[in-house]
């Protein structure tokens, strides 16, 4: 939908890779020093876990299955080295630092519920654990967590409940019900953030028909739920929005309609194929060129020319050592050309997105992806779509809202791509239709890429390197757009792509840390700007 680009001109990752034909890129044995930066490995993963459960302490229980007031283990992932223990080991033949993991667990089944985050080590056999201590020293409040899977269940559980009233005015004007459903049913999306003051968990969830791209398939009713309790069977409906009007409760919203003072909104039966939401291809071009045929693709005619050493990557002067944070994406740390390091990070950090709408769901939807675990949803990369069949595909192994390592198979890929342009070019004109000479240089650059699938949106996340010393960090955004059910009034908040469907005016704010080390570590950030002067010329006077 739209790339977004910073440019600066100027690797083991618990991980096993697979490839294309052509040489292996990944036989070689890991790189020491980029191991430092390496995601946890699956035996990492297992170890810390099995060390925290066997804390009588903590008191923790598996993560899946109810109560949800309980103490569990959310998200174990690598704890980086401190910047200065690494540049002694890196630079000056220090002492290796010791491998830590951060463990986030959820304080859930004790007097005061909260979310702390714990430093675990060392690795790869744990002994021992400390709280991270923040700024402010305050912890997590258990009311601002990320939702796990157990909550979604527990959400639907109460949510079918509530809507057993609304049975006749969802099947009449929709034709999907959500109550007592196993056809034709409907779902929802959850939005955040989960209220309008600290310590609230109240999530509007919008329902929509479950086919398809549902993300596109609002039927016009919105649900406030109060599950902020610990004990499910006290959450609670605490409005509803229907077709632009508020009602306090489901039985009111029923009653209304059974009166016939509800003004609805009937939705047309849906296509059997070809549904305006569906990935199916339709639709022809005037033109009459083949479109039945495949496409341009990326070939490597001699084999590659980059290399995989564990999480280390080289290409040209290149040198980067890469991981897959499970709650951020994709990360860069001791980046060099030549040699010399450049960037000492250079990382995903944040995706957020801040929406408007007249529906309440459209007006409160401030997402912040990583509460979704935004390098956890990297999904397998399907070869020949989102990377080219040639390119090297990498699994990646995370704990997160799980009671052990879950394998994400193909979640990265490594490629090189024929940029299109060349990367420089002059033809030297004798200016009387002939030429002194053509010099040019193919444009080429290596691509690390992974995605993100946080709800509806799919992030495509790459880093570029080109030979001329420009690194490049970009991101797509595709997927399905945030949509809510068109009003008239909605109108003023974005635009309406569907009979029923309003796309949502939304900005997106991508956010990378970015720690430059150019010719040492003592650098500084500063602005500049250009202003015009308007000056006499040197060679005749009075003219500016």
């Amino acid at each position: 939908m739209w790339p977004l680009r910073l440019t600066w001109a100027l690797a083991a990752l618990g991980i096993a890779a697979s490839s294309g034909p052509g040489p292996d890129p990944t036989t070689l044995p890991p790189d020491e020093e980029a191991s430092i930066f390496a995601d946890l490995t699956p035996a990492e993963l297992r170890a810390v876990r099995t060390f925290l459960m066997s804390r009588p302490e903590l008191g923790l229980s598996p993560s899946r299955g109810e109560p949800l007031a309980k103490n569990t283990l959310f998200l174990v992932e690598l704890l980086p080295p401190k910047k200065r223990q690494a540049l002694r080991y890196l630079d000056q033949g220090g002492p290796r630092p010791r491998r830590q993991a951060r463990a986030v667990v959820f304080f859930g089944g004790q007097a005061e519920p909260n979310v702390t985050e714990f430093a675990v080590g060392p690795l790869p056999r744990p002994s021992s654990y400390r709280p991270l201590r923040f700024k402010g020293g305050r912890g997590v409040p258990f009311a601002a967590r990320p939702i796990t899977q157990l909550e979604y269940q527990l959400l639907h559980r109460a949510l079918a409940a509530a809507m057993e009233p609304l049975y006749r005015l969802l099947r009449d004007t929709t034709g999907f019900w959500y109550h007592n459903c196993s056809q034709r049913c409907l779902t929802f999306s959850d939005v955040a953030p989960r209220g309008l003051a600290p310590g609230e968990r109240r999530s509007w969830l919008v329902l929509q028909r479950f086919v398809e791209g549902f993300f596109l398939h609002p039927v016009g009713l919105e649900v406030l739920v109060d599950h902020r309790d610990p004990d499910p069977r006290r959450w609670a409906v605490r409005r509803l929005w229907y077709n632009g009007r508020y009602f306090s409760s489901p039985r009111e919203l029923a009653e209304s309609y059974e009166r016939g003072t509800l003004a609805v909104a009937r939705l047309p039966e849906l296509p059997a194929r070809q549904l305006y939401s569906s990935y199916e291809p339709r639709g022809h071009f005037t033109t009459g060129t083949p479109t039945a045929v495949h496409g341009a693709k990326v070939c490597e005619p001699q084999g590659r020319r980059y290399r995989l050493r564990g999480n280390r990557l080289e290409y040209g002067g290149w040198s980067a050592a890469f991981r897959l944070r499970s709650s951020a994406g994709l990360q860069l740390f001791d980046l060099r050309f030549n040699g010399e390091r450049v960037a000492y990070e250079v990382s995903v950090q944040e995706a957020i997105a801040f929406y408007g709408g007249h529906t309440p769901a459209g007006m409160q939807t401030k997402y912040v992806d990583a509460g979704w675990g935004m390098g956890a949803a990297a999904y397998e990369l399907a070869r020949g779509i989102d990377c080219p069949e040639a390119a090297t595909y990498l699994d990646a192994h995370h704990l997160y809202d799980a009671d052990g390592p879950v394998r994400f198979g193909s979640a990265v890929c490594v490629f090189e791509l024929p940029t299109g342009v060349p990367l420089r070019r002059h033809f030297d004109s004798d200016f009387q239709g002939g030429f002194h000479f053509y010099a040019g240089l193919e444009g080429r650059a290596l691509v690390l890429r992974t995605t993100s699938t946080v709800y509806n949106y799919d992030y495509i996340w790459d880093f570029l390197f080109y030979p001329n010393g420009v690194m490049e960090a970009k991101v797509h955004a595709t997927g399905f757009i945030h949509a809510t059910f068109y009003t008239p009034q909605g109108r003023r908040y974005g635009s309406r792509v569907h009979s029923h469907v309003l796309g949502n005016l939304h900005t997106h704010l991508v956010h990378y840390k970015v720690d430059l080390d150019v010719a040492g570590t003592g650098n500084s950030f500063e602005t500049m700007d250009v202003r015009f002067e308007n000056i006499s010329s040197p060679w005749s006077p009075g003219a500016r």
